[in-house]
């Protein structure tokens, strides 16, 4: 029996449009690709992503594309046969082998194998055409013919709905309309007598965890008599046994005793086993092998009662242990998948990581993701919700179209399940709230599936029954969600399931400081938006940073936001919260940043309180829509494209920091009877809590400070409370009280600012700084002594003022030069148990180089613009430069020398 042989067709590639002659096809630019990556390669196209190009590239979605390629036959012995597999071909393609039709597509989700071996030349080459039809123009067709169907969506057009591809290439209100086609993932001819098709693990880890049951389950094709299953940790053979082909299948269990588990980040480490399933021939020669890392966890997600507050809890529970899951919603890093590297998946989910967030959403309107971002959450302990693709509309329920969802699913499953970061799959985004904002006939109360067809809203069928079939058969052990948001009286009920709080920004546009208000069990979307950076505004613009459309207003940087009424809301959000101004750009962009952090690292705040402990889980997850951008826009990301951090992104790090503390600002009015509006006393409070995250008790000390902001004094320095006791895993109250102040009713409480810590002996493990809101009415103080000193091993840097400084941030002119943290509120020094309180920036850059030549690494030349960093705060309208002299980083102000 014959070794399988897999022969990548990925070389001699060529490209052109339908309509024009053979001599016009040209070379791809790489391989998988998509279209418009090869007419950028030739400048056929300007950059989709340059100015408002997008406009001038809508011709492509609407043109018919063909691709061809050359390969010779390989050696072909006899019993085996031959098999082109395609692992994605993006959307309507004609597959012709050597003159002769083998293939036809309609959904870019799956792979497709054709049997050839009959039709290869026996000597020579062999041609291989694959022509792509207008998916855009398709989906259409398809609408027209279900005129009784009633067509709806959020977001691109109807066209989408009846088309299984990516729906955020209809555009959406962060991404551009960018229609690609073509050979999306790698063909393969693939030689052999048998193949391992699917392996597939089952995981039961007992209560105790001290053992767990591994089933191994391989599918088989051809006529491989055993087939032998490993089991490994590293270089250390766990367990193997060989066992006999029956029926196309195989299957063998094993006992592991004291499993190596693995956790999410933070809770224990990520051990991967590594499973593997080996074909054997009647002499026992390898003729086949499948690999795949496992995880050996226990998994659930827990819905039960709670103590004192109406629904259920919507929690998970790994290895025993309720997670709180703060993290973020996932959308495609680009809109041509092809040229998203490893390595950047990668990045993608360490900045996830490096940002204390345990958990990533992969939404419902991109694609099931590539194998590497998960192998990175596997290996990082991020714990990813996984939604099938649908999203936002009213689906059809066609038979036809149905068996195409069906396949979908189960391949997809298939190809991912073995993952032990995903913990969770959702049936649709947001088509039940769709459903029931368009008042389609959707009744929760009728159990049979067969009535759901027969309604407007025959999508139900897809999300109740046959995703819900396909993961009960596949991954029984992976809880199904019929959609998010979902459960309860409504689809965004607070009190059970998940639910989207967009009424900060969409809906009833309330104030973000009432995100407390906004909570439900399990927060799965909310967001704020902001400007990226400037050095991605000004990559996008055709002239840089010397374009004339370089200005907040412009229709450029306004083509580069997708959300309707953006300018509307933005400046809503600034207006009601801070002082600001459209020029100049850079501040600006400060300005939206700011907002964007006070917002989103407010929910973090509130919701994270709302963990408190065994039976009392109020809130217990917060993913902020969402982490990362297709292209250079401006939205809700907290990164952009480029991986550049917006402020919001180090406020939600330090607000999921394992050791927290948090404080809200409440007023109390107490009237002298009901009708009188001049007999009113006011009381300020503030309350304080502490959140620990971490399993073990601790026992902290609670400092309390506060500054007058207009004169800069230290007005109060107290432990309000020593000694106090911190659970492990939840959130716990300390002390409310009166905001400090010489007198109650004069109107000090709205400038004084206050800073609580937590010390743990002697140790500072926590810190925030709370102000009177809104910012914008603040007087605030410019600092006379910013100061900005470089730590001795020239890594980070140290920041303090003499009065209050709101959301300092810093930037620097090299993007190699990483900060793990920014936005930072500074408060005069200050002395408690023998520590100066002193705000550190630690960074990092590879070979950092420095302006004084005595720095320098032997042999290195100065480097100006490595070092030169810009500082801004709500203080000031311009930007500061400080630069490396020999004695530390000074003040460089416009207009001074120094």
């Amino acid at each position: 029996m014959s070794v399988r042989t897999i022969i990548p067709i990925n070389t001699n590639w060529q490209f052109k449009q339908a309509d024009r002659d053979d001599s016009s096809y040209l070379p791809v630019s790489q391989f998988p690709t998509h279209i418009h990556l090869d007419l950028l390669h030739h400048e056929i196209i300007p950059d989709p992503y340059m100015g408002q190009n997008e406009k001038a590239v809508q011709w492509i979605g609407e043109t018919v594309w063909v691709y061809k390629t050359i390969f010779p036959t390989p050696e072909i012995k006899s019993n085996t046969r031959a098999v082109l597999a395609f692992d994605g071909l993006d959307t309507f393609a004609t597959v012709v082998l050597n003159g002769q039709t083998i293939l036809e597509t309609d959904n870019m989700f799956v792979s497709e194998r054709a049997e050839v071996t009959a039709l290869l030349n026996k000597s020579g080459d062999n041609e291989l055409v694959i022509t792509f039809d207008a998916a855009y123009l398709r989906g259409w067709k398809e609408v027209e013919k279900q005129p009784n169907h009633k067509w709806g969506c959020w977001n691109g057009d109807n066209s989408r709905l009846g088309v299984r591809k990516s729906q955020y290439h209809w555009g959406w209100d962060w991404g551009p309309t960018l229609m690609t086609c073509g050979p999306w993932r790698p063909v393969n001819l693939e030689v052999y007598e048998s193949r391992v098709t699917d392996l597939f693990v089952e995981v039961d880890v007992e209560d105790s965890l001290r053992g767990a049951k591994v089933v191994a389950h391989a599918a088989v094709e051809g006529n491989a008599p055993k087939l032998r299953f490993n089991i490994s940790l590293g270089d250390k053979s766990v367990s193997s046994e060989t066992v006999s082909v029956k029926d196309g299948g195989a299957s063998a269990t094993f006992k592991v005793q004291n499993p190596e588990l693995w956790y999410p980040i933070r809770h224990g480490r990520q051990p991967l086993y590594t499973i593997k399933a080996t074909l054997l021939d009647n002499g026992s020669a390898e003729t086949d092998a499948s690999v795949k890392k496992i995880g050996l966890r226990k998994v659930e997600l827990i819905q039960r009662p709670l103590v004192d507050q109406p629904g259920t809890s919507f929690f998970f529970q790994v290895n025993n242990i309720p997670i709180f899951c703060g993290g973020s919603n996932w959308i495609p890093a680009d809109n041509f998948i092809p040229r998203i590297t490893k390595e950047r998946y990668y990045d993608w989910v360490k900045m996830v990581a490096d940002g204390n967030q345990s958990m990533l959403r992969v939404w419902g309107g991109g694609i099931y993701e590539e194998q590497v971002l998960y192998d990175a959450c596997d290996e990082l302990g991020i714990l990813v919700w996984q939604d099938f693709m649908f999203v936002c509309g009213n689906y059809p329920g066609n038979p036809s179209f149905l068996q195409s969802v069906e396949r979908e699913a189960r391949e997809n499953v298939k190809r991912l399940r073995h993952h032990p970061s995903i913990v969770i799959w959702a049936g649709n985004n947001e088509d039940y709230p769709f459903a029931e904002t368009e008042k389609l006939n959707y009744d929760p109360k009728d159990s049979n599936p067969d009535n759901w067809l027969k309604t407007n809203f025959p999508a139900r069928y897809i999300y109740e029954k046959v995703l819900s079939d396909v993961c009960k058969d596949l991954i029984p052990g992976t809880y199904y969600h019929p959609g998010s948001p979902w459960g309860g009286k409504n689809s965004n009920d607070p009190t059970v399931g998940d639910i989207h709080q967009w009424n900060v920004w969409h809906g009833s546009q309330e104030k973000y400081q009432n995100f407390d208000k906004l909570v439900g069990r399990f927060v799965s979307e909310f967001g704020m938006q902001a400007f990226p950076s400037i050095k991605t505004i000004e990559a996008c613009l055709p002239k840089g940073k010397d374009d004339a459309e370089k200005f907040a207003q412009s229709s450029t940087v306004d083509f580069h936001n997708k959300a309707a009424g953006h300018e509307r809301r933005l400046a809503l959000y600034l207006v009601e919260n801070i002082r600001y101004a459209p020029d100049p750009l850079e501040h600006y962009v400060y300005c939206t940043q700011l907002m964007q952090a006070e917002c989103i690292a407010s929910a973090y705040r509130l919701w994270k309180r709302e963990w408190k402990g065994p039976g009392r889980e109020y809130c217990a997850g917060a993913l902020v829509w969402q982490i990362n951008d297709c292209w250079p826009v401006t939205s809700w990301a907290i990164c952009d494209y480029y991986l550049r951090p917006k402020h919001a992104y180090y406020t939600v790090k330090r607000e999921m920091a394992p050791i927290s503390i948090g404080m809200a600002r409440r007023e109390h009015t107490h009237a002298r009877d009901k009708h009188t509006r001049v007999h009113v006393e006011t009381e300020v409070k503030i309350e304080i809590w502490g959140s620990n995250l971490d399993l073990e008790e601790l026992n902290v000390d609670c400092l309390v400070k506060a500054w007058d902001v207009e004169t800069g004094k230290e007005t109060y320095s107290e432990t309000v409370s020593s000694q106090h006791q911190l659970p492990g895993n939840a959130s716990t109250e300390i002390i409310s009280m009166n905001v400090p102040v010489g007198k109650k009713g004069t109107g000090e409480e709205g400038r004084t600012v206050i800073a609580a810590y937590l010390f743990q002996d002697g140790k500072q493990i926590a810190r925030y700084v709370n102000w009177p809101e809104p910012l914008k009415y603040l007087h605030l103080q410019k600092p006379k002594q910013l100061k900005v000193e470089l730590a001795a091993d020239s890594k980070s840097l140290q920041l303090s003022a003499e009065c209050p400084v709101k959301g300092l941030a810093v930037d620097c002119a090299d993007d190699n030069v990483k900060f793990d943290d920014n936005l930072i509120d500074i408060v005069p020094v200050i002395v408690y148990m023998g520590l100066n309180e002193m705000v550190k920036f630690t960074y990092s850059r590879p070979s950092l180089v420095l302006i004084e030549q005595d720095f320098l690494p032997s042999g290195a030349e100065p480097s100006v613009d490595a070092t030169q960093l810009n500082v801004l705060f709500t203080q000031s309208k311009s930007s500061h430069k400080f630069q490396q002299q020999k004695k530390g980083l000074h003040l460089v102000t416009p207009g001074s020398s120094k």
